[in-house]
Parts: C-alpha cells; structure tokens; sequence
C-alpha cells in the first residue's frame, strides 16, 4: 500500500505531498500509527494522520511498486498513472 504525506510536523525525516510505501502492521494501526518507509529507507511508525491513504487499486499498484524496489530508493521517480511517463517529484 502506498500513502502521501499531509502533514509532517516535528518529523525531518518526511517531505509533504510525497508518496510513501507502508507495510503491514496491525499492532501499529491499532494504535494509530503506520509503519512508512521514510527518506532514511528504513521503516519508522508515523502518526497515521500524517498521510493520506491511496486507493488500493491494481493499477496503482502495478505502477508503483517497481519505483519502490529500485536498488536506491531516493533516486526513484513517481510514475504518473495511465500516462507511461514518470514525473518530476522523487519518491522512496
């Protein structure tokens, strides 16, 4: 699953308006918190407020998750779904 950042008080290691990858993690979520792969590459939890869900669509997915299993992370780019071509904004 995949979330963009609204809000990133008090948190250096977020930029808003990117798109980040989650993991799963009930015990988190339960507490209000996602487990988001962040700019250090590692999984941190985060306040879920701080993000916006994206729709779990396959589309989606399939678009995405190949940026997100490059060798080097901050290099990746945000593919623009349904157009073939990426964007400018870097994502993890």
């Amino acid at each position: 699953m995949f979330v963009v950042c609204i809000d990133n008080s008090e948190c250096e290691d977020l930029e808003l308006l990117k798109v980040y990858r989650i993991l799963p993690d009930s015990t988190a979520e339960k507490e209000g918190y996602l487990r988001v792969i962040d700019e250090s590459g590692e999984d941190y939890l985060y306040p879920e407020q701080f993000f916006v869900v994206l729709p779990d669509v396959p589309l989606l997915e399939q678009n995405l998750l190949p940026l997100f299993n490059t060798e080097s992370p901050a290099k990746s780019k945000f593919f623009r779904a349904g157009t073939g071509e990426r964007a400018i904004a870097s994502v993890v």
